[in-house]
């Protein structure tokens, strides 16, 4: 900025700051205001070369007479970082190793090992910090550097090191994980980023529930600080950049970005002919970050002290990444004839300086006193989140890799290789060690060396190792019975829509004084679509800020209020957003030990199809929480159209090992499953085997349909409901009763179908049909491939028979399964059906009608059941085929004009 380079006319700049400060003096701010920026378009209009107000000039944000003293030891701590960065290189490099080959990346830690090791050394703080420690995102690509550390602090073993990307073939807990994940490696890993993109919006939700939990007195985090480390290349990713409005907006400035400049991503420059570091400081200038850019080292300092005109700033300014790159990789005569050559006040700079000297002219994020300073910087920042542009050289330290394009992909280092490498870091190991490039030695200093000593002693001063997942919650006190009771009873005559009764469910918990206080409601914006406006003028919606303002619908009972202290969070129209919420609440019982519960209820459609990224995320960072897929099903959200109709969202959960899938029919379903989900999820101590509870998360599909809810059976099985499925109703027949037999299985909204088709088939039909609810085909599912594979591991011992099978094996006739969900969901279980088995569902795409039209387009309605049921009768013989050609013509089932007049309620969305 012109502020860091030399005043020429001392005398001169007094009278321009004397004239502002009258101006300010006599006719105040705003004059001022006007007369800067009409003087800031003049001097773009004469070409005076004023940055734009949204970025600044390609040199360091920190001038040097602002950097703070470096409390350090310099000599010990670059010795620590060229110990890391050789043993994460040799750990990659054997990992590819003939007959192997499991792959890695190299280059990426070397670019960034100060970043890391100024913040291990001074700024990270561990779970035993009196703070409560910090939440650091390491960036996915260099794990690598954080295992070499953690082998340097006696936290990883030679064997452990040499396990790199081998999970399984090397024994329990002998491998490391590829990336960042806290599943495989639960008591080491606590965020997974890469999923490119997701750490840096997953960090800023992470910083804002910090805050909402300080604010509505859960736990003071007010020193926690949340660091991200992302890629330049990785900001292209639009969730990189998704929240960062609301990161300014909040106001937080416990939430640091640490973006890794090297100016290449996967196969070549990141914006070759622009600059990356300007284009990302416009971004976050222009959302309200306080933005520190490193971009030189400190041998830069004297050069720029010499630019008393500006040309070296200018010719900064004016080259391109691409160009930057080459610099990287090319001779110090070439960058004497092309970067300071076009010149000649730009030569006279370099005149003293030899060509090797201009070669090593480092970039800022390699200087350990540079990046202290925006380190410093950040954490002290008060008001807004900061993010540091830091620029590096991909691959740094290692010749072979420096720089390339091809560096990303460059996994293996041959001895030639190695040895340069060695001497580039001033490592005492001998030429005779490296000629087997493929098992190169660890370093390690020895428990007694200095280095050793004062990596301990760092981290001991900050609060433990990191990272570290520390699983210590508090323990819960579970509802008892009585709150699940009001969805028990039932209401035949007046219709009530699952997502209400759950609704109603979720009210009562939130009064629970136990855990009520532990519940995160989540929704994109839409309480009121899902009938839970009424929890506003009470529960109130979280505002760091409260509510300035008058809202306009405060005379009313549900009037829209916002609070410091408010328990819902209300993340606008931003499922992202809200999943970013439900990874952080789903994750504090480890995080913070604070057992919280998220109930995230949103549109059907857009929960695993549009954010199914996070969910993976989610069950990665082991998360725990309730997902309401709200307005579920194909035919029953009337209007909305094919982009609003969810007919596969049970498919895509079942996918993910994580998810407790659900799609329940009656209010006293939802009941049992919730509780039951609290039970295994928040039951700590039920279950020695899993003390602190499961790391699953549920998903209830439920609907906005009002159907007549009955009263729970006297005699409910309720482990069976809870397994996937249970006899909702045996139709009665008389022990001599020859009469053929069908069983309807059905889900969620087709539950009220087959009650129907049950009474056609019987009073039309003289077909006996027995109601099956499957709460869960995704479960019965996992439970027969289970079995399976128990019977192929266990081949001397008694077979297990899947559940779904033990539950049909006695039955009669055929089995007829339907949901509101295409039929590749219940066909899930048709191999372990031991009855004749056939299906309906709603492939194809969504439409708008009304429910009866749309399910009769889909024959999935209760005349299209009978048919279906007729049909498979009669291919066993057991009716005349005629009969279901006949209830075909009978019922238009291709034919939804046929069902024009039928009414219906409960629409609206």
């Amino acid at each position: 900025m012109p502020t860091q380079l030399p005043d020429i006319d001392p005398d001169e700049t007094r009278e321009w700051v004397e004239s502002l400060d009258a101006v300010l003096d006599e006719r105040g701010k705003s004059r001022a205001r006007y007369l800067m920026l009409k003087l800031i378009e003049r001097a773009r209009e004469r070409q005076v070369g004023v940055p734009a107000l949204r970025s600044t000039d390609y040199i360091n944000s920190i001038p040097p007479e602002r950097e703070p003293w470096f409390p350090g030891d310099e000599h010990i701590e670059r010795r620590i970082r060229a110990f890391i960065r050789w043993n994460a290189a040799v750990m990659v490099s054997k990992a590819n190793r003939k007959g192997l080959e499991v792959g890695g990346h190299i280059a990426t830690y070397q670019s960034a090992a100060s970043l890391y090791e100024v913040g291990f050394n001074h700024f990270f703080r561990g779970k035993d910090h009196p703070g409560g420690g910090d939440q650091v995102f390491i960036q996915g690509h260099a794990s690598p550097g954080i295992y070499a550390r953690a082998f340097l602090e006696g936290r990883l073993t030679t064997d452990q090191l040499d396990g790199f990307r081998q999970e399984v073939s090397r024994g329990p807990h002998q491998g490391l994980s590829s990336y960042p994940h806290p599943r495989l490696m639960p008591d080491f890993w606590e965020y997974p980023t890469v999923s490119m993109g997701l750490a840096a919006l997953d960090s800023i939700y992470q910083a804002r529930f910090n805050r909402y939990l300080h604010h509505r007195g859960i736990k003071d985090t007010s020193q926690q600080h949340t660091w991200a480390f992302l890629g330049d290349g990785e900001m292209g990713e639009p969730e990189s950049l998704g929240a960062i409005g609301l990161a300014a907006r909040e106001e937080l400035d416990n939430l640091t970005f640490v973006i890794n400049c090297n100016l290449q991503q996967l196969d070549g420059p990141v914006r070759g002919n622009g600059k990356v570091i300007q284009e990302l400081e416009a971004f976050f200038r222009g959302a309200g970050w306080n933005v520190v850019k490193v971009i030189w080292g400190r041998e830069w300092d004297n050069l720029l002290a010499q630019d008393h005109d500006g040309v070296l700033v200018n010719k900064m300014n004016t080259t391109p990444d691409g160009q930057f790159q080459t610099y990287a990789v090319e001779s110090g005569e070439y960058i004497r004839n092309n970067f300071f050559g076009g010149d000649q006040r730009l030569q006279a700079m370099v005149r003293n300086l030899s060509d090797e000297d201009l070669r090593r002219l480092p970039r800022g994020g390699h200087d350990y006193r540079k990046v202290y300073a925006a380190f410093k910087t950040a954490s002290e920042h008060v008001g807004q989140p900061t993010v540091i542009l830091a620029q590096t050289v991909k691959g740094w330290t290692i010749e072979s890799l420096e720089g390339k394009n091809a560096t990303h992909q460059m996994k293996k280092l041959t001895s030639n290789d190695l040895k340069a490498f060695r001497d580039r870091l001033y490592l005492p190991i001998e030429d005779k060690d490296l000629e087997d490039a493929y098992n190169p030695p660890y370093f390690h200093p020895g428990k007694d060396s200095p280095e050793y000593q004062y990596m301990i002693e760092r981290r001991q001063q900050l609060g433990g190792f990191l990272p570290e997942r520390r699983v210590k919650p508090k323990t819960l006190k579970l509802p008892g019975d009585d709150v699940y009771k009001p969805l028990s009873k039932g209401n035949e005559k007046t219709p009530v829509a699952t997502t209400m009764a759950l609704v109603r469910l979720f009210r009562d918990l939130m009064k629970d004084p136990e855990i009520g206080h532990r519940i995160v409601p989540i929704a994109p914006d839409e309480y009121r679509t899902f009938g839970m406006d009424s929890m506003f003028p009470t529960a109130k919606i979280y505002s760091p800020h409260g509510q300035t303002y008058e809202a306009v619908d405060r005379n009313l009972l549900l009037a829209y209020k916002e609070s410091e202290k408010g328990q819902l969070l209300h993340e606008g129209i931003s499922e992202a957003g809200a999943m970013g919420s439900m990874i952080a609440a789903g994750t504090a019982y480890a995080t913070h030990g604070e057992p919280m519960i998220p109930f995230y209820i949103f549109y059907s459609m857009f929960g695993f199809q549009r954010t199914g990224d996070s969910l993976w995320a989610f069950g990665d960072q082991l998360g725990r929480g309730f997902l309401i897929g709200a307005t579920a099903g194909r035919t029953t959200l009337t209007g909305e159209g094919l982009q609003h109709a969810d007919g596969h969202s049970p498919l895509l959960a079942s996918t993910n090992p994580a998810v407790v899938h659900y799609d329940p029919a009656f209010a006293y379903e939802v009941a049992h499953i919730v509780k039951d989900g609290l039970r295994r999820m928040y039951g700590y101590g039920l279950d020695k085997d899993k003390p602190y509870g499961e790391d699953v998360f549920f998903y209830l599909t439920v609907y906005n349909e009002p159907v007549a809810q009955p009263a729970e059976p006297a005699d409910l099985d309720v482990a069976s409901l809870l397994k996937g499925m249970y006899r909702f109703a045996e139709y009665p027949t008389a022990a001599g009763d020859d009469v053929p037999r069908v069983q309807l299985l059905g889900s969620g909204v087709a539950l009220p179908w087959i009650r129907k088709a049950q009474q056609i088939l019987a009073e039309e039909y003289s077909v006996a049909a027995d109601i099956w609810s499957v709460t869960s085909w995704n479960e019965l599912r996992r439970d027969a491939v289970a079995a399976e594979q128990y019977n192929l591991l266990h081949p001397d011992e008694d077979e297990r028979v899947p559940f779904v099978t033990q539950q049909l094996k006695d039955t009669k006739g055929p089995v007829v399964a339907v949901s509101d969900f295409m039929r590749s969901v219940q066909d899930q279980i048709s191999r372990w059906v031991p009855n004749d088995y056939t299906s309906l569902g709603t492939d194809g795409w969504g439409l708008a009608d009304t429910r009866a039209a749309a399910r009769r387009h889909f024959q999935v309605d209760a005349e299209s059941i009978v048919v279906a049921a007729l049909e498979i009768l009669a291919k066993r013989g057991d009716v005349k085929r005629e009969v279901a050609a006949e209830a075909a013509r009978k019922y238009r089932i291709d034919d939804p004009t046929a069902v024009a007049g039928v009414k219906q309620e409960g629409a609206g969305a």
